[in-house]
C-alpha cells in the first residue's frame, strides 16, 4: 500500500480525534453538574451500606440531604456513634438524637407447628399471603418463606423451623425486613429492650391453642404483676417500650409467663435451634 495513503489516513484519524475531543469538552462544560463538597465529604464518612434505612434512596442521596440540612447524621441506622459524631463535626451540624432499633419477629410458631399444608408456590411471603392466607392456620404468624431474609442487606435474619429469626448481633435496624413483611409480624424495637412478647395474634387464647401451643393466651399476668410495662391488644400482651424501666430478667422471672412468650432474641434463637435439632433426632 502506498505510504502516502497511510499518512493521509493517519492524519484524518488524528484530526477526527481532535474534533471529537473538542466537542466532548464543550458538552462537558455546558452540561456539567456542580458537585457539593459537603455532600462528597459526608458520603465518604458514611458506611456505604445503601440499605435505605435512613429513608433515602441510598448513601449518596442521604449525603446530599445532610449537606442541604434536610437530614441529621443520626438518621443513618448503620453508622456507629463515632461515625455520627465525625460526620456532624465535619459538616458542622447537630448530630441529632441517636435512637438505635433492631428487628424482632414476634412469632415462634414452629414450636406449635401451625402449618396446615405444604406450600409449593412462589417463595415469597406477600404472594403466599394472597393464596388462601398462606400455609399457616394462624393468620397473624410468620409465613417463613424468607422474603425478609432476602431483603436484609446484612444477613441478620435466618429461617429456622419455617419461621424467621433475627440474629441480634447482626441487625442494624434499617427496617427493610419490617417493610417487606405482609403480616406486620416484624417490629422495630428500641435497642436497649431485652425482652419481647413472641406472638402477634390478638385472638382469644382458646382459639390460638387449637393450632398453636406457643401463642400468648392473654392471661394478663404480666400486666397484673408489672402494670405499665405491658399493654393488652385484644388478647395479646405487648411490651410497652415507652415504659421506664423496661422488663429485665428479674421482672420476667416474677411474671412467670405460663406459655413462655416473654423471651430475649438470644433465647428465641436458641429455642428455635433446639426445636429443629429435636425434630432431626426424631427422624
Amino acid at each position: 500500500m502506498d505510504i502516502t495513503v497511510l499518512l493521509i489516513a493517519a492524519g484524518v484519524m488524528c484530526l477526527l480525534g481532535a474534533v471529537l475531543g473538542v466537542v466532548i469538552g464543550v458538552f462537558v462544560r455546558l452540561f456539567k453538574v456542580a458537585g457539593n463538597p459537603l455532600a462528597d465529604l459526608a458520603l465518604e464518612l458514611l458506611s456505604g451500606a445503601n440499605c435505605g434505612g435512613c429513608g433515602y434512596a441510598g448513601c449518596a442521596d442521604f449525603a446530599r440531604a445532610l449537606a442541604a440540612g434536610r437530614a441529621q447524621p443520626s438518621g443513618c441506622p448503620v453508622s456507629s456513634v463515632e461515625q455520627i459524631a465525625a460526620i456532624s463535626k465535619a459538616l458542622g451540624v447537630d448530630a441529632g438524637a441517636v435512637e438505635r432499633r433492631y428487628a424482632v419477629v414476634a412469632c415462634r410458631s414452629e414450636i406449635g407447628e401451625v402449618r396446615h399444608m405444604n406450600y409449593n408456590g412462589v417463595q415469597d411471603c406477600a404472594a403466599a399471603n394472597l393464596v388462601a392466607g398462606g400455609p399457616q392456620d394462624c393468620r397473624y404468624g410468620c409465613l417463613g418463606l424468607g422474603t425478609c431474609a432476602r431483603r436484609c442487606p446484612f444477613g441478620a435474619i435466618e429461617i429456622i423451623g419455617q419461621v424467621a429469626v433475627v440474629h441480634r448481633e447482626l441487625c442494624v435496624g434499617c427496617g427493610k425486613c419490617a417493610v417487606a413483611c405482609p403480616r406486620g409480624v416484624i417490629r422495630m424495637v428500641p435497642a436497649d429492650a431485652k425482652y419481647h412478647v413472641y406472638c402477634n395474634s390478638p385472638e382469644k387464647g382458646v382459639l390460638k391453642r387449637q393450632f398453636c401451643k406457643a401463642g400468648c393466651i392473654g392471661c394478663r399476668k404480666c400486666e397484673r404483676v408489672n402494670p405499665g410495662m405491658f399493654r393488652i391488644d385484644g388478647f395479646l400482651s405487648r411490651v410497652d417500650y415507652a415504659s421506664e424501666p423496661l422488663p429485665d430478667a428479674e421482672t420476667i422471672d416474677r411474671i412467670g409467663c405460663p406459655v413462655g412468650c416473654l423471651m430475649t432474641p438470644e433465647t428465641r434463637l436458641e429455642a428455635a435451634r433446639v426445636k429443629v435439632e429435636g425434630k432431626r433426632d426424631d427422624q
